[in-house]
């Protein structure tokens, strides 16, 4: 039995190390939630003074999608960070682990949850909205 043990705790802190170098190297990849917040195109960039529907609309979309892009980024930070936490207190036992990090778990599990039940939310009123469109074209 304790043998066993070894191999879990060994494989949390394999697991540890491993999330920690994945945290590193994605909070300086491309792809990390800082980057992708500084790639902005503005308005202008389609030219300006003249009425251009078209430029309207796809500026209004690439802001939807850049911003579910930064969205999505902190998310994957967070959940990936909020997994280290949960493998660093099952590496040392709960009871040992310090009240900062406790809060810093319990932090971004309920900003997640807020997150989830948020896109729960928008999901329901689009499939509602669907719904209707449907209804009213038969």
């Amino acid at each position: 039995m304790g043998s066993d043990l070894e191999k879990g705790v060994g494989a949390l802190e394999k697991f540890k190390s491993d999330v920690d170098a994945l945290l590193v190297e994605f909070a300086g990849s491309p792809g990390g939630s800082a980057k992708v917040a500084e790639q902005r195109v503005t308005r202008g960039s389609f030219g300006t003074g003249l009425p251009f529907a078209e430029a309207d609309g796809f500026f209004t979309q690439y802001n939807r999608v850049h911003k579910a892009l930064v969205d999505l980024s902190k998310s994957l930070s967070d959940q990936i960070e909020l997994y280290r936490l949960g493998v660093h207190a099952a590496d040392v036992g709960y009871q040992n682990v310090d009240e900062d990090t406790r809060q810093s778990f319990h932090s971004i599990q309920g900003h997640l949850r807020t997150e989830w039940d948020k896109a729960q939310d928008a999901q329901k009123l689009e499939r509602t909205d669907a719904t209707d469109v449907t209804k009213d074209m038969g």
